[in-house]
């Protein structure tokens, strides 16, 4: 894969993604000539917030070394993620004895095809379960990740394994397992993994154990998850103002279901969350801030922006969707959003109020919508978490 200028820029360390910083986020720390940006009391609770969060974490973790389920490991690695990303750096420095628990559990849950799960959703857990050995910064894991980068590649669907992407799920990667097809949620999980772990497969001396993925494939599953028809070949994309530049989960498919437009036809619905992975999954890719159809996506998302719901989905994947906005702003450098009305949100501070106001009394945080597991506090929590701490690094 050709590199160049993205939203993203490698700094060609593993050390890169464990503050989820980019070149684009350091920019926005000045604005003018005005100086730094420091809001140190939203700081403050920003951190009150998170020590909260991973201390309610701490205390429910499973004598085997897992949190919630011990047959996906991915809701252990992104406790593990958060812990790793807390801002003061102490647990990265000095990982208490419970976070070595942790990551020994994800080593015991190694295949010897390099995946990192139990029994099912393979990609899931083993994509997540990179993210949290990447962040650790430890080498001793490299080898893991190296397998695990391998077998996620492996996944990549092409259902004529012919190379090309005639069939409209080509290029996408599914949970794995029993799931059969590619989705755009998982496509941007497998992605987000192989991007931060591209450095160790370019390692001079492992390059030739290194499978890399059919990256041009996967551009053209994410143009076919978007309603964009001046780049997505399948007849059901739709450019009404409604759904252009939007992303449904996979082709032919929208969890938000479908409407009717004014001159009779129907449209797949665009939402909110998997619009997100949608952008997420072009960076991650290394199209252009200025592509259009990473211009399209941001559109939609600035005229939809809202923090009451999930556009499209109500309160399902709330904090599924808080946590892909969060990655996906901060990974654009974007600052300000400018709503359909023309007005501007500083969505940092907006999003980080949002959520201080949703922390239980007890440190965790909860849907009190089950879809998508989010009634699962060890999930939402981790989630809430992360996305503090990528705020935290923003001001």
């Amino acid at each position: 894969m050709k590199k160049r200028m993205s939203c993203l820029i490698s700094l060609g360390a593993v050390l890169f993604l464990l503050l989820y910083i980019t070149a684009a986020q350091a920019q926005v720390l000045r604005v003018g000539d005005s100086g730094p940006v420091t809001d140190l009391s939203l700081k403050n609770e920003l951190q009150h917030a998170i020590e909260r969060g991973l201390g309610w974490l701490a205390k429910n973790q499973s004598p085997g070394g897992y949190w919630s389920q011990p047959d996906h490991p991915a809701l252990t690695g992104l406790v593990l993620t958060a812990y790793m990303g807390e801002p003061t750096g102490r647990m990265r420095s000095n990982p208490p004895e419970f976070v070595h628990k942790g990551y020994q559990y994800l080593l015991n849950c190694v295949k010897p095809d390099g995946g990192i799960y139990v029994r099912d959703m393979t990609n899931y857990n083993t994509s997540v379960s990179m993210m949290a050995l990447l962040t650790a910064a430890n080498p001793a894991f490299e080898p893991v990740i190296r397998n695990a980068r391998n077998f996620e590649v492996g996944l990549q669907d092409d259902f004529d394994k012919q190379g090309e992407t005639d069939n409209e799920l080509d290029g996408g990667i599914g949970y794995g397992g029993t799931y059969k097809h590619s989705d755009m949620s998982n496509t941007m999980f497998a992605l987000e993994s192989l991007y931060y772990s591209r450095n160790l497969a370019q390692d001079s001396h492992k390059a030739d154990q290194a499978k890399d993925l059919n990256w041009q494939a996967a551009i053209r599953f994410i143009e076919r998850c978007q309603n964009l028809p001046g780049s997505n070949d399948q007849q059901w994309a739709s450019d009404d103002p409604q759904n252009k530049g939007g992303f449904i989960y996979f082709p032919g498919d929208s969890k938000a279901g479908e409407m009717e437009l004014a001159n009779g036809r129907k449209a797949l619905r665009s939402y909110g969350s998997i619009s997100y992975a949608g952008l997420l999954s072009y960076i991650y890719a290394d199209l252009k801030k200025d592509d259009p159809r990473v211009v399209a996506a941001l559109d939609w998302l600035q005229k939809n922006y809202t923090l009451d719901e999930n556009p499209g989905m109500g309160q399902e994947g709330l904090y599924y969707y808080y946590h892909t906005m969060a990655k996906a702003l901060a990974a654009c450098g974007v600052k300000e959003l400018v709503l359909a009305d023309g007005s501007k949100v500083d969505w940092r501070r907006d999003l980080s109020k949002r959520l201080l106001n949703l922390q239980n009394g007890e440190g965790f945080w909860m849907n009190e919508n089950g879809r998508w597991w989010e009634k699962d506090p060890v999930l939402v929590t981790s989630y809430a978490v992360i996305i503090l701490e990528i705020i935290y690094r923003g001001l």
